[in-house]
């Protein structure tokens, strides 16, 4: 994840790190905050990564000057397509070799 404001995702059973999330970057003049996050090999395909990005997310939305939030993810990456897609996120294009989406239905794009 390239600088930003990170966060790690902790396992509340064990109280182990198992991946970390946060924004690439502050929010830009035209209120677009991009989102990214990892989740470690053993912990993947457990929820970890959707029930975080679903509190950050949340998080955003609710902050001034926060209006539209985005993320990017290779696109052989199928479980994170499907983290985002079950987030609610929208595929808007393809840039630098990785697929662009959009969280919210298509109509809040605008």
């Amino acid at each position: 994840m390239r600088r930003g404001s990170e966060y790690g995702i902790i396992e509340r059973d064990t109280a182990t790190v198992v991946g970390d999330i946060g924004f690439i970057g502050p929010p830009g003049p035209d209120g677009l905050i991009e989102v990214g996050y990892s989740v470690i090999p053993e912990r993947r395909r457990l929820g970890y990564a959707t029930e975080a990005a679903r509190a950050i997310i949340d998080w955003a939305r609710r902050q001034p000057g926060v209006r539209t939030v985005v993320a990017g993810c290779d696109k052989d990456n199928v479980p994170s397509i499907r983290t985002l897609e079950r987030l609610g996120f929208h595929r808007t294009g393809e840039r630098n070799g990785q697929l662009r989406w959009r969280y919210g239905s298509r109509s809040e794009q605008g």
